[in-house]
């Protein structure tokens, strides 16, 4: 069964956060020590719909197996058209194609509504998510080094761009 890509429902919640959660446990793609609450989770989701963010999932078999999202990359006026992304994929469906399958849809919704740039801040050791960006277009501009602390080691941390207004096709 194809991949489906669609806007996120109130339902998909509990699918999305075991995804984000094993995120924060198992791996530096977050760096956050703490799960979030369901409750953390709905009140995320409702800012989401509040400010016309897409929050988008990929479903397979009618199981949720992915989602992505932006939301602003910093909170002054003047980057108002500079969003940061998020994209997260369930551990047993990673290396699948599902972020293959999520990230253009992410990137067409920020084209559609007139964004100059899209960044992504990944750790540097996360090959595969660095591949992914780089497979539509993201140019990795930066390295902070040593900037996390997780799993008793120090993370550093790429940031990469893409301009939505000159991507190739």
């Amino acid at each position: 069964m194809a991949t489906v890509i669609r806007d996120a429902r109130a339902l998909d919640l509990a699918a999305m956060l075991a995804i984000y959660n094993d995120a924060v446990l198992t791996t530096t793609a977050v760096y956050d020590y703490q799960p979030r609450s369901s409750e953390q989770q709905a009140a995320w989701f409702k800012s989401k719909q509040e400010h016309g963010l897409p929050v988008l999932v990929a479903e397979d078999g009618g199981a949720i197996v992915g989602f992505a999202s932006y939301g602003p990359f910093r909170p002054w006026p003047a980057y108002l058209h500079t969003v940061e992304n998020s994209l997260y994929v369930a551990p047993e469906q990673r290396g699948r194609g599902i972020g293959t399958a999520l990230l253009p849809a992410l990137i067409q919704r920020a084209a559609e509504r007139g964004l100059h740039t899209m960044i992504a801040g990944i750790d540097a050791t996360n090959e595969a998510s660095l591949r992914l960006h780089a497979k539509f277009g993201f140019e990795r501009l930066a390295q902070f080094r040593e900037v996390g602390w997780k799993f008793e080691r120090w993370l550093d941390l790429a940031f990469l761009q893409l301009m939505l207004g000159r991507r190739a096709a």
